[in-house]
């Protein structure tokens, strides 16, 4: 029998985690399984061929969609051609759902089983969504369960799997080991500083976060600050900046590395993202903001209906953390938030517990249930004999 073939194709840093995790449990059970589509370096070292660099698909935003949409469309088109022409036994699209699951919607019409890994939000917004995933989509596999429930609801093929950093992260992080290796001291207070890694991102949180951290040093002048920087490209834009505005300030900038940097802080000022799963898996107290281009926010606050935008708040599904949006983003409100966060020790032990109770909820070991769904899919439709692949 021929190697089974798997198309795949991830937008963003967190999609490459979620992929390389997927990669390594196929690997590990179909021996000599051909990889190709769009993947970064993670994915790429588990085998995958990347068709196009990872990070043209990487574009935060509505309006900043607009000035890359043709090469956006482009690569699209090229994508279905090449997957056409070379059939993979099934496709997996990772996030990016606005790129992916058209692209699913053109490979399945053609006999093409499909999978997508990671729910886009249409709990929270664009909820008819759902309609055009079920045209495009064989099986969807959530990372969180309150997902599985609405796609239940909407009688779609779902799994739950879980979060492969839930079983990556351990239960208990290693603080004094993590500023031991990342050469901070250990008796300090730490504060880290997490803009993002989207370019973006750094453009409208960038100085806010740095700001905050002046307003904090003035009131706290024992306060060491660490910003860990997710590729070279961006570690020189913050070089850049802090060399030029933020000199005073006691800094450590970090070539990648951002989880070591979490697990050495006391708390953690970041973007609202995967990185807030990170920290609340590390048991982190955290203060979450965000800022996009006006127009994208006005567009977005019309059409969000949950009442949060973080993965702690969405997944207790009450205020856990506070999150801080637009023009709210300043000084003034931020740093007053993460001085809370940093001095009161009973809000920081609850939070704790409650970071514990949902760690061991999502540690389902992700990569291995998805694969043990994606398998049954493919014995479905005759892709794979009844006893392969366990």
């Amino acid at each position: 029998m021929s190697p089974l073939r798997i198309g795949i194709v991830a937008g963003e840093a967190s999609g490459d985690i979620l992929g390389a995790g997927l990669l390594a449990e196929l690997n590990r059970r179909f021996p000599g399984i051909e990889i190709e589509g769009i993947g970064g370096e993670l994915m790429q070292a588990e085998g995958c061929k990347s068709l196009y660099a990872m990070d043209r698909l990487s574009v935060m935003g509505l309006v900043e969609v607009l000035s890359r949409l043709r090469e956006l469309l482009g690569i699209r088109k090229s994508l279905v051609t090449h997957f056409n022409e070379h059939r993979p036994d099934l496709f997996i699209g990772i996030d990016a759902p606005d790129f992916t699951l058209n692209l699913e919607g053109k490979l399945r019409s053609v006999g093409i089983p499909t999978v997508h890994y990671v729910s886009p939000s249409v709990w929270a917004w664009r909820s008819k969504r759902v309609f055009k995933i079920l045209k495009t989509t064989d099986l969807m596999l959530t990372l969180f369960p309150f997902e599985a429930k609405f796609y239940e609801k909407h009688a779609m093929p779902v799994e739950f799997v879980g979060h492969p950093l839930a079983n990556m992260i351990p239960l208990e992080a290693d603080q004094a080991g993590a500023r031991s290796d990342l050469g901070l001291p250990q008796g300090q207070r730490i504060v880290a500083l997490m803009p993002g890694s989207r370019g973006g991102e750094l453009k409208y949180l960038a100085q806010p976060f740095l700001d905050t951290a002046r307003w904090l040093l003035k009131r706290h002048s024992d306060l060491v600050f660490v910003m860990p920087a997710a590729n070279q490209q961006r570690f020189d834009h913050l070089r850049e900046l802090l060399d030029r505005d933020y000199s005073d300030l006691p800094i450590e900038l970090v070539l990648k590395r951002s989880r070591e940097v979490m697990t050495a802080a006391d708390a953690v000022l970041l973007a609202s993202g995967t990185a807030t799963l990170e920290a609340l898996l590390l048991k982190k107290p955290m203060v979450v903001a965000y800022r996009m281009a006006p127009l994208t926010y006005s567009i977005l606050s019309r059409l969000v209906k949950s009442n949060y935008i973080s993965l702690p708040n969405l997944l207790a599904d009450a205020p856990l953390v506070p999150e801080i949006l637009q023009d709210e983003v300043r000084p003034g409100i931020l740093g007053p938030a993460v001085e809370q966060a940093l001095l009161d020790s009973d809000d920081s032990s609850n939070l704790k517990h409650q970071f514990i109770d949902i760690h061991h909820q999502l540690r389902q070991d992700a990569s291995k249930k998805a694969v043990d769904a994606i398998v049954k899919l493919l014995q479905a439709r005759g892709r794979l004999d009844a006893d392969s692949g366990f």
